[in-house]
């Protein structure tokens, strides 16, 4: 039997030992914390209840139920056309950058508003803060150069609550990065950041093509993926390497600023690139986590400029 007409497996093969999403969706649960939800859960082939996951809409729907049913959230939305991301792949990252966090710490994930995490790109969804303040009660400052997605962000945040955890910057120099966002003297243990994809519009479109197109023939047994997206979330000039390459140049300019600079890889033929890029500017530690759900593999790219004798300083003035 093909691979495409298998039945699910109760439990999602590779997601991080702590994520809360590596069991099935219980949608009777799902449903009772968000009634928006019910419309579209219907039955699959294999006569259990799913939704439609190449109606944008219906993602968007569960996105909120598990949301507002694993992470405790009042509120949260998105603009139309906006970037939907895969709740499970994005709480991935942030249980790796905790484990990141605690090799430095003697195998303890510190957590508390003493962690301060900065995500470049933040988008309109916000997800990254939100997850990462509810598991480990982290502080977070999230990036953008999108007035629109800061102010759909804002107002998840104010509605939850959250405004003193999760602060949002405008980006407003459009070749910036982590350029003109991070403070003089300001110190981050972390930067987290999903870079665009593509490598021009054309580029994207097609590729939002090709996975329509799957889902439509497979729609019961896919995961949620990324729905709409503006322009610079999806892709960049040069794609995902030129994006990153850039990162690195720019976090030399902060080296002492924060202590774990990671990005999300998806192309793993990028690497050799990534890694020539973080040779030149001279870090001097550099870590690779691969993650995985289910077919899909990624990877977590993570750099500093601290020595050791200046790694357990930081965790010791900051973390204790």
């Amino acid at each position: 039997m093909p691979d495409q007409y298998k039945k699910p497996a109760e439990e999602k093969g590779g997601l991080h030992p702590r994520n809360k999403h590596r069991s099935r969706y219980n949608f009777d649960a799902l449903i009772k914390s968000c009634p928006q939800l019910k419309p579209f859960v219907i039955p699959n082939k294999f006569d259990d209840l799913s939704v439609d996951f190449s109606n944008p809409e219906a993602v968007k729907m569960l996105n909120r139920a598990l949301l507002q049913f694993f992470y405790n959230l009042k509120y949260w939305d998105i603009p139309e056309n906006y970037l939907c991301p895969p709740i499970p792949g994005r709480a991935d990252y942030i249980h790796y950058i905790a484990d990141l966090l605690a090799l430095c710490n003697y195998g303890n994930i510190p957590t508390g508003s003493k962690i301060k995490v900065l995500d470049i790109g933040v988008g309109a969804n916000c997800v990254y803060p939100l997850i990462g303040n509810h598991e480990y009660g982290w502080n977070f400052v999230g990036t953008d150069i999108d007035a629109a997605a800061l102010e759909s962000a804002q107002k998840v945040i104010t509605e939850n609550n959250l405004a003193d955890a999760i602060e949002l910057r405008l980006q407003t120099n459009l070749s910036g990065i982590y350029t003109g966002v991070i403070k003089p003297d300001e110190l981050f243990d972390v930067a987290i950041c999903n870079p665009p994809f593509h490598s021009s519009q054309q580029e994207a479109e097609q590729a939002n093509t090709r996975k329509q197109s799957n889902l439509d023939k497979f729609a019961a047994d896919k995961p949620a993926l990324n729905f709409g997206g503006q322009s610079t979330e999806l892709w960049y000039p040069g794609g995902e390497s030129a994006f990153i390459s850039k990162m690195i140049y720019q976090s030399s300019k902060s080296p002492l600023q924060c202590f774990w600079y990671t990005t999300l890889v998806s192309q793993k033929d990028n690497l050799h690139n990534i890694y020539k890029a973080l040779d030149k500017v001279g870090v001097l530690d550099i870590k690779t986590v691969n993650m995985a759900q289910g077919q899909k593999k990624s990877r977590i790219v993570c750099w500093t400029f601290l020595d050791e004798y200046r790694q357990k300083e930081w965790s010791e003035k900051r973390w204790k």
